[in-house]
């Protein structure tokens, strides 16, 4: 066995263990839904037992998980470094299982304008680190203070702005939006 295959084979046992844990089955729990003997379950646990293919995805299903998400090699990329997002004077952050999708971190610092309200496909979700942030969303103002959040489907026309001064906030933009921002930068 490789270095590498002996890795994956290592993550997938710690893998089964930690679902089994986190959705509170014993030993016994597991191996019944899997139609395995508690013995055999411990065993591949443990790595005294070869790690059937077969097995592998009748545990998946009793852990209500994927095969693939049980072998899938494991990242080295864990800590990501911000980014200037000129177009939109932010940090941005990638996030690695959606690509498109970004997190940013924005400094708000003038009064909210309805007439740069926009519209797009898509979703955002918000938090107000610190500040208070108006939120104009269709024909709605919108108070979000420090510690709140707002979440919105972008085909509503929408903008925002500070109130009584700078406001830090933080957002997840879905890929959707993500392509509207960049229609909007793009004017």
């Amino acid at each position: 066995m490789t270095q590498d295959s002996q890795s994956v084979d290592g993550l997938v046992r710690q893998r089964l263990r930690a679902l089994r844990h986190a959705q509170g089955l014993s030993l016994g729990d597991l191996a019944a839904r899997a139609h395995l003997s508690p013995s055999t379950l411990s065993r591949i646990e443990n790595g005294q037992r070869r790690l059937a293919l077969d097995q592998l995805v009748t545990l998946g299903r009793a852990l209500d998980t994927s095969l693939d998400e049980l072998v899938e090699a494991q990242s080295d990329e864990v800590v990501a470094n911000a980014r200037n997002d000129h177009g939109m004077d932010a940090l941005r952050w990638r996030i690695r299982h959606s690509p498109d999708s970004v997190v940013l971190r924005r400094r708000v610092t003038g009064p909210p304008d309805a007439s740069r309200m926009r519209a797009h496909p898509g979703r955002e979700w918000l938090v107000v680190l610190s500040g208070t942030l108006t939120l104009l969303l269709g024909d709605r103002r919108l108070r979000v203070a420090e510690n709140q959040s707002a979440e919105f489907d972008t085909m509503l026309p929408h903008a925002f702005g500070a109130e009584g001064g700078p406001v830090d906030v933080f957002m997840v933009v879905d890929p959707e939006a993500r392509k509207g921002h960049r229609r909007d930068t793009d004017e």
